[in-house]
């Protein structure tokens, strides 16, 4: 039997295992080995798997990570994944300076480490990227192509539901509901793999509560119902945004906790939040 050292953290109850990349070298199928791992009775348990590789000095970032969600498949960005991934490579004395870069498959992000509450427990503001708003680059199948994708309807069952879309690192689709008194989980499942979106979709509910504030239900694209999520918190901060239902900075509350959103006025994404160690083991294969 082959160990792989693991630790898991979790952003807002969002629960995230980092292996290190060099641990994996025994693993043929990364898919198939993440649906094993992340079971939450046979296996360790967890929304996804961050994959951390050191990349050599002058690379334009500093590590590379790969996010794999609990169905086998890869996610282009993951706003809790990805802190989690930078809260272990402090943890592990991997770096030292508070600044620290992070390749991405959607590119290359920037994390500033604003507070180490205990050892395993940081806050970090993270600079994510521009949000894209075509029917293309989402992508999601229009009759024509749009610039925007904004109250677009989509059918499920015998219920029509407008969705508004983004790409922000990941495809996310959000639906705005004055509350939250229907099965949205089975939407949301629905929704997912909905013909309309090709590549699926995080499916997102949205109860604006004022200018600063909305508050989420999550379906997640690869795992399902999720108690936060950085890129579900960011597509829908900036949809509330962008549709005039809020201003930039906006609180996004989830079951996990509160995550700051701002879309600064030269069009890239902060997200505020913390990641916290949960506990280290040794998984064998």
């Amino acid at each position: 039997m082959k160990p792989i050292n693991f630790c898991k953290f979790h952003g807002f109850g969002n629960d995230y295992v980092v292996i290190e990349q060099a641990a994996l070298a025994a693993v043929s199928d990364i898919g198939e080995f993440t649906k094993e791992f992340c079971r939450r009775t046979t296996g360790v348990g967890s929304d996804g798997i961050a994959i951390l590789e050191k990349l050599a000095e002058g690379d334009a970032a500093d590590f590379s990570c790969r996010i794999i969600n609990p169905d086998g498949s890869e996610a282009g960005f993951s706003g809790n994944g990805t802190r989690c991934a930078v809260a272990y490579a402090f943890y592990k004395k991997l770096w030292a300076d508070e600044n620290l870069r992070l390749r991405m498959k959607s590119g290359v992000k920037n994390y500033q480490l604003t507070e180490k509450l205990a050892d395993g427990h940081y806050r970090f503001d993270a600079e994510i990227g521009q949000p894209r708003f075509s029917s293309a680059e989402i992508p999601f199948a229009a009759a024509e192509p749009l610039e925007s994708v904004i109250d677009q309807p989509v059918k499920i069952d015998a219920q029509e539901f407008l969705v508004s879309c983004v790409n922000v690192g990941n495809p996310v689709a959000c639906v705005f509901v004055e509350n939250f008194d229907f099965d949205w989980r089975e939407v949301g499942r629905k929704m997912e793999r909905h013909e309309k979106f090709p590549e699926r979709a995080n499916i997102v509910f949205v109860r604006v509560r004022d200018r600063e504030n909305i508050e989420l239900k999550i379906w997640e694209r690869g795992a399902g119902e999720t108690a936060a999520s950085g890129t579900c918190s960011s597509g829908a901060a900036v949809l509330s945004a962008f549709t005039g239902k809020t201003g930039r900075r906006v609180f996004v509350h989830s079951e996990g906790g509160v995550t700051e959103i701002n879309w600064r006025d030269d069009g890239e994404m902060t997200i505020k939040g913390r990641a916290d160690l949960v506990f280290c083991g040794t998984y064998f294969i």
